[in-house]
C-alpha cells in the first residue's frame, strides 16, 4: 500500500501539474489568452446582466389553428360543384372551435369533409395518431370543427420546443457569450445573459414572433369600411400609408427564406437583403410572374412594413425589405428572420437585471469566505494531527487547483450556490484524512509499528471514505436530475470536488507519507 512504482509516481505528480496548467488561463483576461484556453465562465449573479423568464402564448397558436380552418371552410365551399352556401361561419378560440351553419343542410356532409381533409394528424401517445380536429354535424345543417385536447397538448409542447431553439439562435445572433437558456415549467423558458448591457433590445428581440409573410393586396376593398370583406383583412401599414387591405391568403411564407443580411441601397438607406430556398424561389417567381403592376405586402407580425409594386417577374430568389430602418433596426431584423419565426408569441413574466457592480461584490464575498474558511481548516488539520495533518492541508490545495482545472476544462458556469459548493467541499474535503489519520493513531496506540501502522490506517480506511464519499455523490446526482439553473450548478461543483478530494486524499496524501517516510524512517510517527 505504501509502495508505489516510478510509472505511478511520475502519473501523479502529472496529473497534479496538469491541473495546476489548466486551471491558470482563469488568472489572466480572456483576451490575453489563445483560442484553446479554456475558463470558468461567471453567472448572471456574479458577472451581472439580464434574467428573462418567457412565457409561450399557447392562445395565439390556437386562433391562428381556427383562422386557417375558416379559411379552408371558405375556399372549400366555393370550389364545390355545385356551391355551398352558408353563413355564421366563425372561429370562437375560446371554445376551440370553428362552426358554420350550411344552409342546405343535405350539403352538410360536404362542408365536413372539407374540414376533415384540412385536419393535421397528431401523436396520441403510445405511437398512436389522430386528427387534431373533431368534427361533428346536425340535422339542422351546422358543421363544428373543434381541436382536441391531445392535438392542443402536442401544439403547446413542439411550439415551447421550437420557441427554444429559435431563441438559442436569436441570442446566438446577437454575439451574447455563455447565455443559459432552458426550458421551465410546461410553457416557460428561462434565458439568463450575462454580461448584457443592453436588457431592452434583447428583449424586444425575444418578444417579437418575427413571421413574415408576403400577400398580395385586395384593391377593390374600401379601406374605410368598419370591416373588411371576406378572405382579406385590414392591416397597418407604415410611415407612408396607415392601413392596407391585405388578402389573408400567403403567398410566399417567411419559413423559406434562409438568409437575411443588413446593408444599403443606391441611395444609402439601410434596407434588409434576403434570399429565398428553392421552393420560395420558384413560389415567389411564379406570383411575382403572374402578378407585374400589382402591389406585393410584406408583412411581419401582422403589420406591413412595405407594399412596392411589382415590376417585373423576380426569378432569382433575392429581394430587398426597404422603410425607415436605422442601422441598428436593420440588423435586429436582420437577426430575427435568419433565426426563424416563432410559433406563438413570447410574453415577458418575469425580469430582473443585475449590476456588474453587484456581481464584483459577490465574488470578493466569495473569495473571503473561501481564504478565511481554508485558514481555519489548515489550522485545525496542522493543530490536531501534526506533521501528516499539514500534509493533508497540501493535498488540500492540490483538490483546489485540480477542481479548478476539471470546471475549466468543463465549460463549467460558476454561480454564487458554486461558490458555496467550493466552500462546502473545501470543509468536507479532509474528512477522509481526518478518517486515514484517526485509523493511523489507533493502530500505532495497538502497538503497530511506524510502517504497519500506516499500512493499515490507509488501507481500512479506504473502504469506509469510498462508501461515504459515494453516498455524497448518489445525493449531487438527485440535485443534479431534479434541480434546475444554480441548484445543478452547487450540484457539479460538489460532485467534481467528491471525485478530485477522493483521489488527492487516497493517492496524493498517501504518495508524500510514503516519500517522507523512505527518507526519514522515523520511530514514532507525529500523528
Amino acid at each position: 500500500m505504501m509502495y508505489f512504482a516510478r510509472w505511478k509516481v511520475f502519473a501523479i505528480i502529472g496529473v497534479c501539474l496538469l491541473g495546476i496548467l489548466v486551471s491558470l488561463p482563469n488568472l489572466f483576461p480572456r483576451s490575453a489568452l489563445p483560442d484553446w484556453a479554456r475558463q470558468i465562465s461567471l453567472g448572471l449573479d456574479l458577472r451581472g446582466g439580464s434574467y428573462l423568464l418567457l412565457e409561450v402564448d399557447t392562445s395565439a397558436m390556437v386562433r391562428e389553428r381556427l383562422e386557417a380552418l375558416v379559411d379552408t371552410a371558405r375556399r372549400g365551399a366555393a370550389a364545390a360543384n355545385p356551391r355551398i352556401l352558408y353563413t355564421g361561419l366563425n372561429a370562437a378560440p375560446a371554445e376551440r372551435r370553428v362552426s358554420v351553419r350550411v344552409s342546405d343542410p343535405a350539403r352538410a356532409a360536404d362542408m365536413a369533409r372539407i374540414l376533415r381533409e384540412a385536419a393535421i394528424v397528431v401523436p396520441a401517445g403510445a405511437g398512436a395518431q389522430q386528427p387534431d380536429i373533431e368534427v361533428t354535424t346536425s340535422p339542422d345543417g351546422l358543421v363544428s370543427a373543434t381541436l382536441t385536447e391531445v392535438a392542443l397538448r402536442a401544439k403547446a409542447g413542439n411550439a415551447v420546443e421550437q420557441s427554444l431553439e429559435i431563441v438559442r439562435r436569436r441570442v446566438d445572433e446577437t454575439g451574447v457569450a455563455e447565455a443559459l437558456i432552458a426550458r421551465q415549467g410546461a410553457n416557460r423558458i428561462l434565458v439568463q445573459l450575462p454580461g448584457v448591457e443592453d436588457p431592452a433590445r434583447i428583449k424586444d428581440l425575444l418578444g417579437r414572433t418575427a413571421r413574415m409573410t408576403f400577400h398580395l393586396l385586395d384593391e377593390s376593398a374600401n379601406l374605410q369600411a368598419p370591416t373588411p370583406p371576406p378572405g382579406t383583412m385590414f392591416l397597418p401599414g407604415d410611415r407612408f400609408q396607415d392601413r392596407y387591405a391585405v388578402r389573408r391568403r400567403v403567398e410566399v411564407d417567411g419559413a423559406n427564406l434562409t438568409d437575411a443580411r443588413a446593408g444599403q441601397d443606391q441611395n444609402g438607406q439601410w434596407v434588409v437583403n434576403f434570399t429565398f430556398d428553392s421552393i420560395g424561389t420558384r413560389r415567389f417567381a411564379d406570383v411575382t410572374r403572374q402578378n407585374v403592376g400589382r402591389p406585393f405586402a410584406i408583412v411581419l407580425d401582422e403589420r406591413v412594413i412595405t407594399a412596392p409594386n411589382i415590376r417585373e417577374p423576380i426569378t432569382g430568389g433575392r429581394g430587398q425589405i426597404s422603410g425607415s430602418f436605422d442601422v441598428r433596426g436593420a440588423n435586429d431584423l436582420a437577426v430575427l428572420l435568419r433565426a426563424g419565426a416563432l410559433p406563438a408569441p413570447l410574453t415577458v413574466v418575469e425580469e430582473r437585471t443585475v449590476g456588474p457592480e453587484l456581481g464584483a461584490d459577490a465574488i470578493r464575498a466569495g473569495i473571503i469566505s473561501l481564504a478565511v474558511g481554508a485558514s481555519f481548516v489548515f489550522l485545525y488539520m496542522g493543530l490536531a494531527y501534526g506533521f501528516l495533518g499539514w500534509l493533508a492541508n497540501i493535498a488540500l490545495l492540490a483538490n483546489l487547483v485540480i477542481m479548478v482545472g476539471v470546471l475549466s476544462v468543463m465549460g463549467a458556469t460558476l454561480t454564487l450556490p458554486g461558490i458555496a459548493g467550493i466552500v462546502l467541499t473545501l470543509g468536507t474535503a479532509l474528512d477522509a484524512n481526518i478518517l486515514i489519520n484517526e485509523r493511523v493513531r489507533e493502530e500505532v496506540r495497538n502497538g503497530r509499528t511506524p510502517i504497519s501502522a500506516l499500512e493499515l490506517g490507509f488501507t481500512k480506511a479506504s473502504g469506509t471514505i469510498m462508501d461515504s464519499n459515494l453516498t455524497n455523490l448518489i445525493a449531487m446526482a438527485c440535485l443534479y436530475g431534479f434541480g434546475s439553473g444554480p441548484i445543478k450548478g452547487f450540484a457539479v461543483t460538489v460532485a467534481v470536488g467528491t471525485v478530485v478530494q477522493m483521489w488527492t486524499a487516497t493517492v496524493v496524501v498517501r504518495l508524500m507519507v510514503a516519500s517522507w517516510y523512505r527518507r526519514r524512517r522515523p520511530q514514532t510517527l507525529p500523528v
